[in-house]
């Protein structure tokens, strides 16, 4: 693990001297790259340094115990290399996690795909409010959130939406957050009081370029039909809607949001895109380990991963054992400590399905 992390470090530092240099500073396209290599290897660097210099303390506290005859001295000597010790520990712990290989797709924008569950109207109500809670996390993080496809449901609620999400490490931040969300309150409709468990189920596609999926023309059937629901005039007059079969694996996406046919189809390849693109992760992921069913978190979107419990103002992730009593703002879109605490757990997860051998 050290002999790589001084490579790295090496590396870092040639990526120093590139960014100064007249030729990279001049040529856009490479400066960005040259500056995204040198942020990314920026933390563990940075980590890496920090255990040298501890290492260097203890090196020191050791040689003071040695020689040091004053018991005031070697007192404090002692308690110093006590706190170093532990220190360095901690932050070779630190260097192992920032050594895990990253996600490729955590760079990737997303395809948020929200469903009314088990529930009915109370459902569609609940699936309305998650993906309220998904865009005001999206708006805090400076992320453009699109809507490619929706279908309301009749008392206000939202029965499906797909929508796109672009910024900065998108799925970075969203990826655990595929499953089941359950909601137990009281719904408008109940007369005697009685708490209700409704669902929604939460899917987040990494969104997939052409390069990552090849789709041939003959796997498609396009289909056109007239748009439904309220709407401008071109509701129910106009062809606009578009309905895509990817033939193959039988994979549909509608999209109907636009008055163009041309931009409804362009939005449903990007759904099909990512679709696909996911299925084939599902099979690499299941052909590489059965046994990460039993994983806690393994994204099946068929597992209950949170439950939203309203008379108790309480949000519990069954993942990773986390409540809080803070539920007005998570639905508000305050989702970082749950975001970060995932993280962090699969992080550790990786480490101890072989993270070690990963960073030798």
């Amino acid at each position: 693990m050290f002999e790589r992390l001084e490579q790295l470090e090496i590396k870092y530092e040639e990526l120093n001297r590139a960014l100064a240099s007249p030729e990279v500073m001049q040529d856009s396209a490479r400066y960005q790259k040259t500056a995204k290599a040198h942020s990314e290897l920026a933390a563990i660097v940075e980590k890496f340094r920090e255990f040298k210099d501890l290492s260097q303390g203890i090196a020191e506290s050791k040689l003071l115990l040695a020689e040091e005859t004053d018991a005031e001295m070697r007192a404090y000597a002692g308690e110093e290399l006590a706190r170093l010790e532990e220190r360095l520990h901690r932050v070779e712990e630190e260097l192992k996690v920032l050594l895990v290989p990253k996600d490729p797709n955590d760079e990737k924008n997303v395809v948020l795909e929200i469903r009314a569950g088990t529930g009915g109207d109370e459902a569609s109500l609940f699936a309305a409010e998650v993906f309220r809670m998904y865009t005001r996390f999206a708006e805090a993080h400076r992320w453009k959130v699109e809507v490619l496809s929706s279908s309301e449901s009749g008392v206000g609620g939202i029965k499906e939406v797909i929508a796109l999400i672009e910024g900065q490490r998108v799925y970075s931040q969203l990826k655990y957050e595929s499953g089941v969300h359950r909601v137990q309150r009281v719904p408008a409709t109940e007369q005697q009081g009685r708490v209700h468990t409704s669902a929604v189920t939460v899917a987040v596609l990494p969104e997939a370029e052409e390069v990552d999926v090849k789709i041939e023309a003959k796997d498609l059937r396009v289909d056109t039909f007239c748009s439904s629901g309220p709407g401008g005039q071109s509701v129910n007059t106009t062809y606009s809607a578009v309905r895509i079969t990817h033939l193959p694996t039988n994979t549909v996406v509608s999209c109907q949001d636009e008055k163009s046919q041309i931009k409804n189809r362009e939005k449903g390849m990007r759904v099909l895109r990512a679709r696909l693109y996911e299925i084939e992760r599902e099979k690499q992921q299941a052909a590489l380990a059965k046994e990460r069913k039993a994983m806690v978190g393994s994204g099946d979107r068929s597992e209950k991963i949170r439950t939203y419990n309203f008379p108790q103002n309480r949000v519990s992730d069954h993942r990773i054992g986390l409540t809080v009593h803070q539920l007005s703002e998570v639905m508000d879109g305050k989702l970082q400590p749950f975001i970060d605490a995932l993280a962090t757990y699969y992080q550790t997860q990786k480490l101890k399905e072989g993270g070690d051998a990963a960073v030798a």
